[in-house]
């Protein structure tokens, strides 16, 4: 039986987390609930408990759906963290992926300003792969973006993760040519994953990544990838949100299963990603594939649709709600990737409580992520935060809750020091926090 990324059959929504329970984002939880105890970003915390929420609807992976081992179920955040003030700029500088550009705009005569999308596609589509990956008894399909020209495609984590002993992983060029690929590296925890062409071309055109930074709502975006077995299919839109927290549990299988069955070695991880809302649609095997802007440039990559209170029987597509991983961020994790097969993040080393923190200042209320507990020796403690502080920003960007503060923290360099907004006791002060690597489980 061919479990395809072009089915949802096994994608399911689940409910809002528990309340005033404890939430640890590097948690591995066997079910779809969301961890009900501490530890978060390295730290510990009380146990956890309460009564579920109302349904909500629920993030979705797209890519090699449940396929390729992802079947992402999370919790849908209702507030908007913010928005970027500044114009896109035309050559957006957000670092220099391995053969990749950031400065150039590869669509001649097209800019931020004037909009030709045949132009796009012919300029882009030679960069957007199809990725499928194959056992004896399963298939599942997503895209991928060419990253340099010697064969190495960036894509998810759950497109690929599916790849087990007797897995295999074909990659299909616009033009209809197929090379088998290796996987490189990948990284769950924010679903990216670098893998190479075997024996394949060396003059591959790599796409262009656009600084992410300078995305904002309004601006209009094109999707391509292979949606529903489809490749080569252009959709467009805008921008809807940025900085949407956005959490999908990833599972993956280490036993003979390579597609995340039941059998032992099953585990999930919680992917988090501070990402570019669109409504551009976005179905399952656009995961992998590029948003990109009116010049494009890739701004982000696909990974996740929300649904409207689903099951595992229900058929899964775009709602005009569609999430990408910013360029930004990929770049970071996919530069690792390339150089030693892994990735670090940053960490704080705190549980944060599930529900959102509200408290007032200067009269106005607010809502913010509450830290449960502090991990002596971790950026928090030597920063100066303590349990029962609400942090309500990082570097200026607003916190709603504990996931868009988990998913502003792991898409920040190792090493950068970060300012945190936090409120205690009523009164608002900025605590400096270095972040270092989360130590390995």
């Amino acid at each position: 039986m061919n479990h395809d990324d072009r089915r949802a059959s096994d994608t399911m929504t689940f409910p809002g987390p528990p309340e005033r329970a404890s939430y640890d984002p590097w948690a591995t939880p066997g079910g779809g609930q969301p961890p009900h105890h501490g530890g978060g970003d390295g730290g510990s915390g009380g146990g956890g408990g309460g009564s579920h929420g109302p349904r909500r609807p629920g993030w979705l992976a797209l890519g090699g759906a449940a396929v390729a081992s992802a079947v992402a179920a999370s919790l849908l955040t209702a507030g908007l963290v913010g928005a970027f003030g500044q114009a896109p700029a035309d050559g957006g500088d957000g670092g220099t992926g391995t053969g990749t550009t950031t400065s150039s705009v590869p669509v001649p005569g097209v800019s931020q300003t004037t909009t030709d999308w045949q132009k796009v596609v012919a300029a882009v589509e030679p960069s957007v792969v199809t990725i499928t990956v194959q056992s004896a008894s399963e298939e599942g399909e997503g895209s991928g973006i060419v990253y340099d020209s010697k064969g190495l495609i960036v894509t998810n984590n759950h497109v690929v993760s599916g790849a087990g002993s007797d897995a295999t992983i074909t990659v299909t060029l616009n033009d209809g040519r197929e090379y088998r690929a290796t996987v490189v590296g990948t990284d769950p925890a924010t679903d990216l994953a670098v893998i190479k062409l075997q024996n394949g071309p060396t003059d591959l055109p790599a796409a262009t990544f656009a600084d992410s930074d300078q995305v904002v709502a309004g601006q209009p975006v094109m999707a391509l990838g292979n949606p529903l077995g489809l490749s080569g299919t252009a959709t467009t839109g805008i921008v809807s949100a940025v900085d949407r927290p956005v959490l999908t549990q990833t599972s993956s299988q280490q036993s003979a299963d390579p597609f995340g069955g039941s059998g032992q070695g099953a585990t999930a991880e919680t992917a988090a990603t501070d990402a570019i809302q669109t409504d551009a649609a976005i179905n399952p095997g656009n995961s992998g594939g590029p948003l990109l802007d009116t010049a494009g440039r890739v701004i982000g990559i696909n990974s996740s649709i929300a649904s409207l209170n689903g099951s595992e029987s229900q058929q899964s597509g775009s709602i005009g709600v569609g999430f990408a991983i910013p360029a930004n961020e990929v770049k970071l994790i996919a530069d690792q990737l390339i150089a030693t097969g892994s990735a670090e993040h940053a960490w704080l080393g705190v549980s944060l409580a599930q529900q959102p923190a509200t408290v007032t200042v200067d009269g106005a209320g607010r809502s913010g992520a509450g830290v449960a507990a502090v991990q002596s020796g971790t950026p928090a403690a030597e920063a100066g935060l303590q349990a029962g502080d609400v942090v309500t920003a990082v570097d200026g960007k607003a916190v709603n809750g504990f996931e868009s503060l988990t998913a502003q923290i792991r898409g920040i360099k190792v090493g950068t020091t970060v300012q945190l907004t936090v409120v205690r006791d009523g009164r608002q002060q900025t605590l400096a926090a270095t972040l270092s690597a989360r130590p390995q489980d």
